[in-house]
């Protein structure tokens, strides 16, 4: 009888240049490949009176620039943060949606004397998120230096003015490494156990259906998991909303002077 694999770690597919290339890491760079192509064919076919295609495109870009600058308080910071906040989307929901396609956790690759999935969601693996977390909290703290300056920025974490703010600037210090682990754990956790579940329902519905054969049970198993297809992809572009969003309110965090918050700074 054939049993579901699942596995918590990314399965080590061959080692490349000395470094260990796993599945989830394969479709990552294949996310990344994606996102490229697109981009090119996007660049290349923007025309001064827009169609259909790249109307949709503007207005989806002109809402979002429209949040930021409500956030930010500025159309000029909204513009200087959408490149990044735009592209930390893009690629997470480009990754939680590429990894419930066909073929995905079923297509096999030959190494240790095993088969292992050659493809699994890039999200399914905490390296990826771990890495996600740093590099968005490292862009929060760049943020804060460039428009504060760096002894101003980490005088928010290290000051002697007196205990309280002492403490206060330590337990801040203490959230900045809590915010990397929240980051990564939230967007590890949901996507996951999604691939989980749809594993778990895949084989359910295989044992329930041990008379259908051929195209009569793949029909079966495919009514079993669409409405958890479903469900998967409107999770998985909540958590890059979630992802992106957090990040952005940290930067406006990161931006404002010690003595106001953004929403005074929008006020003004």
């Amino acid at each position: 009888m054939y049993m579901p694999h699942i596995e918590l770690a990314a399965e080590k597919l061959f080692i490349l240049f000395g470094i260990p290339i796993t599945n989830a890491l394969l479709t990552g760079w294949v996310v990344v490949l994606v996102l490229t192509i697109v981009a090119i064919l996007v660049s290349r076919r923007i025309a001064l009176i827009p169609g259909t295609l790249q109307s949709i495109w503007e207005m989806m870009i002109e809402g979002f620039l429209g949040f930021m600058e409500g956030i930010y308080g500025s159309r000029a910071n909204a513009e200087r943060y959408f490149p990044i906040i735009g592209a930390i989307f893009f690629f997470i929901i480009t990754s939680n949606w590429l990894g419930i396609l066909p073929g995905v956790g079923s297509i096999e690759f030959e190494a240790h004397g095993a088969h292992l999935p050659l493809f699994r969601s890039a999200a399914s693996d905490l390296n990826f998120t771990l890495a996600l977390g740093i590099s968005a909290m490292a862009l929060v703290n760049w943020s804060g230096m460039r428009a504060l300056g760096i002894g101003s920025h980490f005088s928010k974490f290290f000051t002697l003015k007196n205990p309280i703010a002492t403490f206060v600037g330590l337990l801040e210090f203490i959230s900045e490494f809590a915010k990397i682990i929240s980051f990564s754990f939230r967007l590890f956790g949901n996507i996951f156990a999604g691939e989980v579940l749809l594993t778990i329902i895949a084989f359910v519905a295989g044992i329930l259906t041990p008379a259908a054969v051929g195209s009569a049970q793949s029909l079966i198993m495919a009514g079993a998991l669409m409405p958890f297809l479903g469900l998967e992809i409107f999770v998985g572009l909540v958590q890059a909303l979630v992802f992106a969003m957090l990040t952005m309110v940290f930067i406006s965090i990161s931006i404002a002077h010690h003595d106001e918050s953004p929403a005074h700074e929008h006020v003004k």
